[in-house]
C-alpha cells in the first residue's frame, strides 16, 4: 500500500526496510489508544550498525545522518504498526534521541535535528514533534543514536 506519505519518502530517495524484530524481550512497538509508542531504534544502515561516539571519533553531520536513519526505522515500525498504511499517521507526538557522545560534547541537539529535519521534510505539518536529546556514556552495539518515538494515528 502506497499513500501520500510513501510518495514522499520516495521522492526523497527512501523506501521503508521492513521493521526489524526486537533483539530483546520487548515488543517493537504499543498502540494505545490513538498512540503508537516505538521502542528504541538505533543508528544502522544497508544491515549494518552505525557506530561512533559524537565528540571522539565521529563529527556531528554523521551523528545527524546518524539519527536520520534512527528516523527511518520509526517510520517502518509506525508503518507496521499502522497494519501498512502509514497515511494512518496524524503526526509525530515526541522523539526521545540519545547520543552516544564523550562528557564535554554538548551538540545533541544538532545531532538530534538529522531525525527531526528529517520527519519535517518527509512529512510535513505531520511531522514537527516535541523532542528531547540527551547524552548518553555509551548505546548497545556502541551505536552513535537511538531514537524512541511516540505517533498519534488515526
Amino acid at each position: 500500500m502506497s499513500g501520500k506519505f510513501e510518495a514522499r519518502l520516495a521522492e526523497l530517495g527512501v523506501t521503508l526496510p521492513e521493521a526489524p524484530a526486537p533483539a530483546a524481550n520487548y515488543v517493537p512497538y504499543v498502540v494505545s489508544g490513538d498512540l503508537v509508542f516505538v521502542s528504541g531504534q538505533v543508528s544502522m544502515a544497508d544491515g549494518a550498525f552505525i557506530t561512533g561516539k559524537l565528540g571522539a571519533d565521529m563529527d556531528v553531520p554523521a551523528g545527524a545522518a546518524a539519527a536520520r536513519s534512527c528516523a527511518i526505522s520509526l517510520l517502518s515500525q509506525l508503518k507496521a504498526a499502522c497494519g501498512g498504511d502509514l497515511d494512518r499517521l496524524v503526526r509525530v507526538v515526541k522523539l526521545t534521541g540519545f547520543v552516544n557522545s564523550t562528557p564535554d560534547f554538548g551538540d545533541q541537539p544538532k545531532v538530534i535535528n538529522g531525525a527531526s529535519d528529517f520527519l519535517v521534510e518527509a512529512l510535513g505539518e505531520a511531522g514537527r514533534h516535541s523532542r528531547s536529546a540527551v547524552s548518553a556514556a555509551s548505546l548497545p552495539f556502541g551505536v552513535a543514536v537511538e531514537i524512541e518515538g511516540i505517533f498519534q494515528i488515526r
